[in-house]
């Protein structure tokens, strides 16, 4: 092969060879959605959470943590978040890695005569180094930058968790409030059953028939809202596992665990230690760091090495020198020269004040953390004092109030006003305690989300 084009042949067929590699597909995320470590269970062996099977679809028997588990495999978000950490690994090579050679292809249009015969092509092949300690620095800042792409898949994951805990919740409530409505237009009936018995021996008036039919309307009313309100939240609880909108989730039967002990400070504590927003604050501050490194490296400059080999045909006949056509190879070395001192410093200015500015976007995050983390926890708190109010005090006083005015209305010795207003009240109290148990779940999810850690004993 003639020497002109050998060596851009062998480029060009290095390149199409690079070219030839394989792309990464869904079976990388598949592995990552499958590992413990990333979807919420019971502790395992050594701290682990222990990954549950991942569901290929929602079924009659698919509780919260199937919901979950499901969102981490199909959840287009998180997907791409991952895809983004792991385009942010495949920088780390590319930046620790030396410039391209540079191959340079001379032909000379008129051949240079020399003693030793004329000079028709030149070869070149040259490397930049630089300078000792640039490629470890940009390696390093790659690697921190990774780092904190990871920590934003883990705040993905644990926002997108929260989501659907919250809608689970509001779904788990919905399906109570159903449940509730239907029974209370049970307990109707058989009020204006009552009614109707009183009014035929003269008991009581007409008027407490048709109030009583009155009542159940404005609660089939609200039953038939509570119904139609089922398709959107399937379809906002299907967007969070990018699923069809219209596709059936069954009833929720259970919305919360039994949730771990802990206190303000100790909740505080693990949210500035496993929050992934301040993981990824830390991350990008040490990325910043090394940055500032970086920027004072280029005060030194960088050095190429190269070669230079000169094709050189015979000398003209008669005149041949003992060397003639012998073709001379050239060693060569070139730095550039970093005179721009006011460049450079602006450089590591830049750098410095890009760190500063890392550092305060983490003080702001740690304030706004503690706010939320603060505010998440009343709400649970209130939320379960709540729950034991109504569960323990109030909703058992108020089933025996009704029990009672049902029995003195029944003997006429309550009026109808007072029996709806008893059957009002214990509608009230079982709706509360419904909507507090909800609350308690969201809330509870919300801490997860903020302290970065599961913080329920049971899924």
């Amino acid at each position: 092969m003639n020497k002109a084009i050998a060596a851009p042949v062998l480029l060009l067929a290095g390149a199409v060879l690079a070219g030839c590699a394989g792309t990464p597909g869904h079976e990388a995320y598949r592995r990552f959605a499958g590992d413990p470590v990333c979807i919420p269970g019971p502790p395992g062996e050594k701290g682990r959470a222990a990954a549950p099977q991942l569901p290929a679809d929602l079924t009659e028997e698919s509780g919260l943590n199937d919901y979950l588990a499901y969102a981490a495999l199909h959840n287009a978000d998180l997907e791409s978040a991952f895809s983004a950490w792991k385009a942010a690994l495949e920088r780390i090579p590319q930046v620790r890695a030396l410039p391209d050679p540079r191959f340079t292809y001379r032909n000379y249009v008129e051949a240079v005569e020399t003693r030793v015969g004329p000079q028709r092509n030149s070869y070149e092949i040259s490397q930049t180094f630089p300078w000792l300690g640039k490629l470890d620095l940009r390696g390093d800042v790659a690697a921190e930058e990774a780092k904190a792409a990871r920590c934003r898949l883990d705040a993905a994951r644990l926002k997108l968790f929260y989501q659907i805990r919250k809608v689970y919740a509001e779904y788990y409530y919905l399906w109570r409030s159903i449940k509730i409505a239907e029974d209370n237009i049970e307990l109707l009936k058989q009020l204006e059953s009552v009614a109707r018995t009183r009014y035929t021996v003269g008991a009581a008036g007409h008027s407490d028939v048709i109030r009583a039919q009155v009542e159940q309307g404005k609660l089939a009313d609200r039953l038939r809202t509570l119904e139609k309100t089922r398709a959107p939240m399937v379809a906002r609880l299907n967007a969070a596992l990018n699923r069809p909108t219209t596709a059936p989730l069954p009833w929720p039967r259970a919305v919360l665990g039994t949730a771990e002990d802990f206190t303000d400070e100790t909740l505080l504590a693990w949210a500035a230690e496993a929050n992934p927003e301040v993981q990824a604050a830390d991350r990008e501050i040490a990325a910043l760091e090394h940055g500032v490194d970086l920027a004072r490296k280029d005060y030194f400059p960088d050095v190429t090495l190269g070669v230079n080999y000169i094709d050189t045909g015979p000398a003209r006949a008669g005149m041949r020198p003992a060397d003639s056509g012998k073709d001379p190879v050239i060693a060569m070395m070139s730095v550039n020269i970093p005179i721009w001192w006011d460049k450079l410093a602006a450089g590591v200015h830049e750098a410095q004040w890009r760190k500063l500015g890392a550092i305060s976007r983490k003080t702001a995050i740690l304030n706004n953390l503690s706010a939320d983390v603060e505010l998440a926890l009343f709400g649970f708190q209130d939320a379960g004092r709540k729950i034991g109010l109504y569960r323990d005090t109030l909703i058992p006083k108020a089933e025996e109030a009704l029990k009672a005015t049902q029995t003195a209305y029944s003997g006429g010795r309550a009026g109808f006003q007072d029996y709806l207003d008893a059957q009002r009240i214990l509608l009230d109290f079982q709706l509360s305690y419904e909507r507090s148990l909800a609350d308690r779940a969201q809330r509870l999810g919300e801490l997860e989300m903020l302290v970065g850690k599961p913080l329920t004993k049971e899924p």
